[in-house]
């Protein structure tokens, strides 16, 4: 997963170093959760699970063996190439133990990464909330907001 640039300065300056440890070295070139292997296409279903061609067993979101889906299920299933991040356990790029972290394939660190990303949403939201109503009155957010704007002639195109 590529860094902000505005967030680099946070990374020690052998991060990549780090990052091929944690993914090649300590983890085997696969997703320390779910097991997916680094850089393969994998079939997925919607429920997270996925074939692993190199057993010939479709394995659940945790790694382990599985029934294959139905056929509801197989009509969904998608093809996917998996790219492994070294995550940060506690979100904080600066601390670097290797205990901190962990080889994780995109759907494993974005189910990892959920909370605190919901979390940034709130400060976002509260911050332009505050804006709004510091700056334009209350802020009225969504499709309510845009007539809202369009009516006092505030919304201009271009």
């Amino acid at each position: 997963m590529p860094i902000r640039p505005e967030l680099k300065w946070l990374y020690p300056p052998d991060w990549s170093q780090i990052s091929r440890h944690v993914r090649f070295e300590r983890a085997q070139g696969r997703c320390q959760v779910c097991g997916r292997p680094h850089g393969k296409r994998i079939r997925v279903v919607a429920s997270g699970r996925w074939f692993d061609v190199d057993t010939g067993n479709w394995r659940d979101a945790k790694g382990r063996k599985t029934g294959g889906p139905d056929l509801i299920d197989l009509i969904e299933v998608r093809e996917t190439r998996v790219v492994l991040a070294a995550a940060h356990l506690d979100h904080d790029p600066r601390n670097n133990r290797l205990s901190n972290l962990r080889a994780l394939c995109q759907r494993c660190h974005l189910v990892h990464d959920r909370v605190w990303h919901a979390l940034q949403r709130r400060l976002t939201w509260k911050s332009r909330y505050a804006l709004g109503d510091l700056f334009e009155g209350p802020y009225r957010p969504g499709i309510l907001g845009i007539l809202a704007q369009a009516a006092s002639g505030t919304v201009t195109d271009g």
